[in-house]
């Protein structure tokens, strides 16, 4: 009986969770460790690991619910998280000008982080439909807008991060329900064209590389025609886009790219960073000894940089580690994508996969300097309340879809 239902439990995805959460409490705890030792009051550390536990629970409960409901209640729970969403912009707290969370009684929560497991349940359902083919332009105009919608709401509070988090899992998301590789080049294309814009013979090059693809793939004149018309169209209205941004936005573009130009300003949070983490070396400089952390030099250090604590106290290997719990998760998480029956469960898995993939790459590479400063938490790791309850719930997710992958 036990081998039986050990059997129907993915145990290097829960393994690999355990160890993201017990590497964040860790880092937690020396971010928080001055604080703790003198204040009575309960820390980060603490807090965490009440958002931990709750999360625990909730995964369980997750786990071993009819996965079948998450289908039936997908759209419900989509128009649920728009009404938070609106509630945040009319209603919501923040500082610094932003309007992110909701106040209940004494708890805050960020309906934003609610909004990204919302959206992939109802673009899922919507897709994993017998009748849907993600390559007519109906289907792909309706699955964009179950993520845009959220995502301008999410852009207005602002938080640029999430909003990104979020519209980032379209492409991959339809790919997977069956979108063409052809297809999928040309819905890419504005986004490198966006990128290309700031330098003309980029620029060029990208569309005549356009120009060449769209007379092989031998569409109609109109169509090839419209298409390159947008992506110029893309390439002009960049200035315009850039100059909508907020002005900490812009600033963190262009501190990204020459974070020295402001040592003390807007280029302290990368330059403290990479400070901690060269100076961990191989090994690192021992647990709640690293400097850079013990002496508050690096900021956001329990959020946005925790990454940046594992790497100056346990070195190039502690990352290697905590990596390599990464790699698993995303690994198990894509192979239970690949054995599902059902279409819903497999679009949400890889759905998932990708979320949680993204908030990787971008908050380790913001870290090191490759990726400019978006404010995203590492999954598993940083401190926030909101994030832990919905990563634990996907993790459920996974953990019921593997339990029910033969089911149709």
């Amino acid at each position: 009986m036990v081998n039986k239902w050990m059997q129907r439990i993915d145990l290097l995805l829960l393994i690999s969770v355990l160890g993201l959460l017990f590497t964040g409490l860790i880092a937690l705890y020396s971010s928080s460790y001055s604080t703790v030792r003198s204040s009575s009051s309960m820390g980060y550390f603490n807090l965490q690991l009440i958002w931990i536990l709750i999360g625990l629970v909730i995964m369980a409960v997750m786990t071993f619910i009819p996965y079948k409901i998450f289908q039936d209640f997908a759209y419900v729970l989509y128009f649920l998280s728009l009404i938070l969403l609106v509630a945040v912009l009319l209603f919501g707290s923040g500082g610094s000008g932003a309007q992110r969370w909701l106040r209940v009684g004494m708890f805050r929560f960020q309906p934003s982080e609610f909004a990204k497991l919302a959206v992939l349940l109802a673009s899922a359902r919507y897709l994993s439909s017998a009748r849907r083919d993600i390559n007519r332009p109906k289907t792909f105009v309706v699955t964009s807008f179950i993520f845009i919608i959220p995502f301008l709401l999410i852009l207005k509070q602002p938080d640029l991060g999430t909003a990104l988090a979020l519209i980032v899992v379209l492409l991959p998301l339809c790919y997977w329900a069956g979108l063409k590789p052809s297809n999928l080049f040309l819905l890419i294309t504005p986004i490198i064209v966006l990128i290309a814009s700031f330098n003309f013979y980029f620029f060029l090059a990208v569309m005549i590389i356009l120009l060449v693809f769209l007379y092989f793939l031998r569409r109609s004149v109109i169509f090839s025609a419209l298409n390159f018309a947008l992506n110029i169209a893309v390439g002009l209205i960049t200035p315009v886009l850039w100059s909508n941004l907020k002005d900490y936005q812009q600033q963190r573009i262009k501190i990204f790219l020459n974070p020295e130009a402001d040592p003390l300003g807007a280029g302290y949070q990368i330059i403290q960073s990479k400070v901690a983490i060269g100076s961990g070396g191989l090994f690192g400089r021992g647990y709640l000894q690293g400097s850079q952390t013990q002496l508050r030099f690096l900021p956001e250090q329990h959020t946005d940089f925790i990454y940046a604590i594992i790497g100056e106290e346990f070195g190039f290997v502690g990352v290697l580690f905590g990596l390599a719990f990464f790699a698993v998760f995303l690994l198990s998480a894509s192979r239970i994508a690949s054995l599902q029956k059902s279409a819903f469960n497999s679009i949400v898995a890889i759905g998932i996969a990708t979320l949680i993939g993204f908030h990787m790459v971008v908050n380790i590479g913001m870290t090191i300097g490759l990726l400019p400063v978006t404010g995203l938490p590492l999954p598993f790791i940083s401190y926030g309340g909101s994030a832990m309850l919905t990563n634990m719930a996907m993790t459920g997710l996974l953990l019921n879809f593997y339990r029910n992958r033969y089911l149709y």
